[in-house]
């Protein structure tokens, strides 16, 4: 697989390598030869915006700085979030879409998604649990922008 873009079947991506990364997908697994960074970069890029637009969006709607969610596709309102920070070879990304539920393991953190896959990654619970809320505070404060504009559209 040479050109990768996230979609609402994707996961959780992880680095590899510096050029490799493990991609998750419901039922899949693939090792891409992009980085973490290329395919999110890339993935914001097909979907209208770039990265840094992206998170600079995240950041003055979330009121935060560091660490920040990332709206990568409007439509299927796909959220994706860091496990560090995305300047860190170690940062994979996320599907807050996708996760069914997460849990403390003695490596750090157990991810379960809806399709019954597990990822362990080396991050504390507490960590995990923040960059989630983080997430669904993201995810709540778009659709409600988005409803409040289609109620003004209606009044007209």
């Amino acid at each position: 697989m040479e050109s990768y873009e996230i979609n609402s079947d994707t996961l959780a991506i992880i680095p590899k390598s510096e050029n490799e990364s493990i991609v998750y997908e419901s039922d899949n697994k693939y090792i891409v030869k992009e980085s973490v960074d290329k395919i999110m970069e890339d993935s914001c890029l097909y979907f209208g915006s770039n990265f840094e637009g992206r998170k600079a969006s995240s950041a003055r709607i979330l009121n935060l700085t560091h660490k920040l969610p990332i709206l990568v596709e409007e439509s299927n309102s796909i959220i994706f979030f860091p496990t560090a920070s995305p300047r860190l070879a170690s940062c994979s990304w996320i599907s807050l879409n996708n996760i069914d539920h997460y849990e403390k393991h003695n490596e750090g953190s157990k991810l379960v998604f809806n399709d019954g896959q597990i990822v362990v990654l080396p991050i504390s619970y507490g960590m995990l649990d923040n960059q989630v809320l983080r997430s669904s505070r993201l995810q709540y404060l778009l659709t409600t922008r988005k409803g409040e504009k289609m109620g003004k559209k209606s009044k007209k």
